[in-house]
């Protein structure tokens, strides 16, 4: 379907968010209490990490992932990107309805 690659990259942008929140708020902390704190199977949590790490959005430690360098800027932008992807839902939204059905 036209639409499911959207679809799955929400659901990867939504488990990126969770983890980064996680971090955020019970930093330093580790793979296998993420799992358990998130629900999240070990090997997602990993890839999530290696997306937030990528991003500077956490940094390894000794003890865990703590939050990284880049996070009050991500944050700091966060509201005005959703609004531009709002923008963008709301103009496929009026082609969709404008479809002769």
């Amino acid at each position: 379907m036209l639409l499911e690659p959207i679809g799955t990259e929400l659901d990867l942008i939504e488990r990126h968010l969770l983890v980064l929140k996680k971090v955020i708020e019970e930093a330093p902390i580790g793979i296998l209490k993420l799992s358990e704190v998130t629900g999240m199977q070990n090997h997602k949590v990993r890839y999530s990490l290696r997306v937030l790490e990528q991003a500077n959005l956490i940094k390894p430690s000794a003890q865990g992932a703590v939050p990284g360098d880049a996070v009050p800027k991500f944050l700091e932008e966060f509201e005005s990107e959703l609004e531009k992807i709002n923008d963008k839902v709301s103009r496929i939204r009026k082609i969709e309805v404008s479809i002769p059905k």
